[in-house]
């Protein structure tokens, strides 16, 4: 990236969910209430995460608890609640071919718990998504072993663009037209009895219509991405995807009560580098 480039990046705030909005230092997001951050700049965090299960093993098919605490310094970190909770724990197996998107509850000391039931041994990643008061949204990533005489079936992993959940049927519209380098959406069409959805069919879902997951077959690069309002499409999104290869993608919904779990697999191609001041962050 050039020096005049990163100097003009350095100028524009936007907000880490929502790439198209844009403002000063100080200013939030109309979308999600995110304080917005500079343009381009790489997000460092700050705290630490540990996650234990005490003197428990962990073992497929049998549920464990899993304590987890973000400290700074040494001390407990105040977390700001984001989409109407202050920790989201999102786990993947090592094939991604299972998925899971959970909440601990935070206790008296300050830590989390949660207890979880893992489908198979093998290799894990856990992602714990949130927001340390007064700063940025931080993610870290832990791997684990599950031990246990049963394993996940190793997966080719081929183009997936419709899925089926609980009945509906998810499209991802454009899933074959995504790159990297600017921003980029989203759109999903959903179909259920030969009804096509429409926004107003959508309930909110911790705070917004869908919650989005994205993450590489190859370094397991991580992206949670919060829909915004559209006229058109029952679900839209905006990011911005940094890496090109294969990804993995989970779309969670909300409909009469019941959330459902649409997954894809999509190829992410290169797209050419920004030469004019870059609008978008990705999250």
């Amino acid at each position: 990236m050039s020096t005049d480039l990163q100097q003009n990046l350095s100028n524009v705030y936007t907000c880490p969910m929502h790439p198209k909005v844009t403002g000063n230092k100080g200013d939030k997001c109309p979308e999600c209430g995110m304080t917005l951050i500079p343009a381009g700049k790489e997000r460092e965090n700050r705290t630490e995460v540990k996650i234990s299960t005490g003197t428990q093993h962990i073992e497929a098919c049998k549920p464990v608890s899993l304590n987890i605490a973000i400290t700074e310094q040494g001390r407990n970190v105040m977390l700001d609640v984001v989409h109407e909770k202050k920790l989201h724990l999102l786990i993947v197996n090592e094939e991604l071919s299972w998925f899971d998107h959970i909440h601990p509850e935070e206790q008296q000391d300050g830590t989390y718990h949660i207890s979880e039931i893992f489908p198979a041994a093998g290799k894990y990643l856990l992602f714990t998504d949130y927001k340390p008061g007064g700063s940025a949204q931080e993610v870290n990533t832990h791997h684990i072993e599950v031990s246990g005489a049963t394993t996940a079936i190793p997966q080719r992993l081929e183009t997936k663009l419709a899925s089926i959940a609980d009945g509906y049927t998810v499209f991802l519209l454009n899933g074959d037209e995504l790159t990297t380098n600017h921003p980029q959406d989203l759109r999903f069409s959903i179909v259920k009895d030969c009804r096509i959805l429409q926004a107003k069919d959508m309930q909110p879902y911790l705070g917004a219509n869908a919650h989005i997951v994205m993450i590489s077959r190859v370094d397991y690069d991580f992206l949670h991405i919060h829909p915004i309002a559209d006229p058109i499409f029952p679900i839209y999104a905006e990011t911005i995807i940094k890496k090109a290869g294969l990804y993995r993608m989970w779309v969670q919904f909300k409909v009469n009560d019941v959330v459902h779990t649409a997954d894809f697999t999509v190829t992410v191609s290169r797209g050419e580098q920004a030469e004019t001041n870059h609008k978008g962050a990705h999250h």
